[in-house]
């Protein structure tokens, strides 16, 4: 049985840095078979976009702020500002390092995987090419870090 305190007293924020609608769209129906996780979706296009987000989030911004995320689903391999470096940045970042960070991309290049390690990311998950496999990909993912793991509570930047 799994442990009540490992579950979030609301819906999840969950922010999905990825720049193929395809995956975009598969990690969506994989997560919304569970109620209620596709409540707080935040979906960035790109690198640039991911880290504007986010800098919204910090207590120390000033403006409206964002939802901090509780968990990121990160792809590794995007034009502009690269997943690597997302995740460096935020990984480096005081006030951001530690959200929970799944790298997910189709390189198994084994400097990738240490790269990403290194640079503070959670898990590394090479994204599995059949459909049905990345739905089963999903739901594991989901199980563990919404159902296992226990994330601290966010404060509601509202």
């Amino acid at each position: 049985m799994i442990p009540e305190q490992s579950r979030l007293k609301r819906p999840p924020t969950i922010l999905i840095v990825e720049d193929s609608e395809d995956d975009y769209e598969a990690m969506v129906r994989a997560l919304s078979r569970e109620d209620k996780l596709t409540d707080n979706l935040v979906h960035c296009e790109g690198g640039k976009e991911a880290l504007a987000y986010l800098e919204k989030c910090k207590p120390s911004y000033n403006g409206k702020k964002n939802q901090p995320p509780d968990l990121i689903l990160l792809d590794l391999n995007m034009p502009g500002i690269s997943g690597r470096n997302v995740l460096m940045r935020l990984k480096s970042d005081a006030e951001l390092k530690n959200i929970p960070i799944i790298v997910l991309t189709t390189s198994d290049d084994p400097r990738d995987i240490e790269d990403c390690y290194d640079a503070g990311a959670n898990t590394f998950i090479v994204k599995p090419v059949e459909l049905d496999n990345f739905t089963i990909a999903i739901q594991n993912l989901k199980e563990y870090w919404f159902e296992v793991a226990v994330l601290p509570e966010k404060d509601d930047p509202s």
